[in-house]
């Protein structure tokens, strides 16, 4: 009985790793003018956004090491950048 758990944890962490939208292609497909929508059709719901003087930065995620950062102005993706991709 305790194999089978295992298994199935070890499958359930397999899986979800792979469906990772934090790959390269994906951030490479990004491009400034993207609306928050657009951005999200590609890269799934942010970890953490945060809105500051007219802007809103996301993150997809963990800032402190593999993600994706996006900055936008009035729905429209004016900066982004990445790490450990």
């Amino acid at each position: 009985m305790k194999f089978k758990n295992v298994l199935f944890m070890l499958s359930a962490i397999m899986l979800l790793s792979a469906c990772s939208k934090l790959t390269k292609d994906n951030y490479q497909q990004l491009e400034v003018g993207m609306s928050e929508g657009e951005v999200k059709a590609i890269l799934g719901s942010a970890d953490n956004c945060s809105q500051n003087i007219g802007t809103l930065t996301c993150v997809w995620g963990d800032e402190e090491s593999k993600h994706i950062k996006v900055r936008f102005i009035a729905d429209a993706a004016i900066t982004f950048s990445n790490n450990g991709l």
